[in-house]
């Protein structure tokens, strides 16, 4: 329940992010969401075929830090991109 909260938190903060850089913010939500499900079970299966870890605790712990791997790999990617650039001089006399 704690992951969802933090996940919502999480995609909020990369939808501003995407606002502030002219980009839909909805989308990159819905990126963030999908990559800290995608990394969360990538890693699960990691651990549980490699490791051979069979305990729930590790499981959710490594499946944790998957997911929160997946919002940085979105953020990263956000980061990247330019920031929109909005001159003034260029607006005067619009309304």
């Amino acid at each position: 329940m704690l992951e969802l909260i933090a996940l919502y938190f999480l995609a909020r903060y990369n939808g501003n992010t995407a606002s502030r850089k002219g980009l839909k913010p909805g989308t990159w939500k819905i990126y963030t969401v999908v990559a800290w499900f995608s990394a969360e079970i990538i890693g699960f299966m990691l651990v549980i075929n490699v490791l051979a870890l069979k305990d729930l605790v590790s499981l959710m712990l490594i499946g944790l830090a998957s997911g929160f791997g997946g919002f940085l790999l979105i953020k990263f990617i956000l980061d990247k991109k330019p920031d929109m650039y909005d001159d003034d001089i260029e607006n005067i006399g619009k309304l």
